[in-house]
């Protein structure tokens, strides 16, 4: 992780779980971390935490599904730190619904920030490492139902989201290499996730603690642990798609 401290990365979703995990990681390693997230308040309390480490946080308020707060954002990093070497993006949502009680509405709010929040990003930071001439590194998180179906039917339409992932990251892969770049692509591909992601989607706070304690489940921190693995290699390993799962899980 060394030739990444001073650099700057961009952690989508970066107010709690998997983000919040990945932003402290990487300031541990001296990397000047842009955090975005609705929720800015929540990533000033993080950044105020790790004050004295090696790197930093900086907050950025911004809605993924508007894009032209997107464009916005990524101006700003411009301007303040010169581009983005590093984006990871994170920030994904659900709604427990299955496909014959979904709502267009419900739809499209999913596909706006699990697929085309993350391509907006992708194809911004891949220009701001282009212009700068640099090595770079796109890294998707992506899910374990990007490589199955769950027999959980309120899962349907995000599994679909995330089967768009897995496609958009061989896909950016081909076209990185067609373009003679530098700049990697990987996925982290995560089972169940202990995080805040199932009360977001609509679940009580009671439901989603029954499920953790019944299922197998995984710490943000471990997804965390991948993603510093690929993030790591040398310049000529591409590490493509991790699938991370609990032990003994059943997908």
């Amino acid at each position: 992780m060394e030739r990444w401290a001073g650099r700057v990365a961009l952690v989508t979703g970066a107010s709690v779980g998997i983000g919040a995990s990945v932003a402290r990681r990487l300031v541990a390693h001296g990397m000047r971390v842009v955090g975005a997230a609705r929720s800015v308040d929540r990533v000033q309390a993080i950044a105020e935490e790790l004050k004295g480490q090696p790197g930093s946080l900086i907050p950025m308020k911004c809605d993924l599904t508007k894009d032209d707060q997107v464009l916005d954002m990524f101006a700003r990093i411009k301007q303040d730190l010169g581009g983005v070497d590093v984006c990871i993006n994170n920030a994904g949502m659900s709604v427990v619904k299955s496909l014959l009680e979904g709502t267009p509405e419900d739809w499209r709010k999913i596909l706006d920030l699990n697929v085309v929040a993350l391509c907006l990003c992708t194809r911004e930071a891949v220009a701001s490492m282009k212009e700068r001439g640099v090595d770079g590194h796109i890294i998707h998180i992506n899910s374990i139902y990007g490589h199955c179906i769950p027999p959980q039917s309120v899962s349907h339409f995000y599994t679909g989201t995330k089967h768009m992932v897995t496609a958009l990251t061989e896909a950016l892969r081909q076209e990185l290499r067609q373009a003679n770049s530098n700049i990697r692509i990987s996925a982290i591909s995560p089972g169940l996730v202990e995080t805040e992601f199932l009360m977001r989607a609509g679940q009580t706070p009671e439901a989603a603690r029954q499920k953790y304690q019944e299922m197998p489940s995984l710490q943000a921190d471990d997804v965390t642990d991948s993603l510093i693995h690929a993030l790591s290699a040398p310049p000529h390993v591409q590490v493509h798609d991790i699938i991370v799962r609990p032990a003994k899980s059943v997908n």
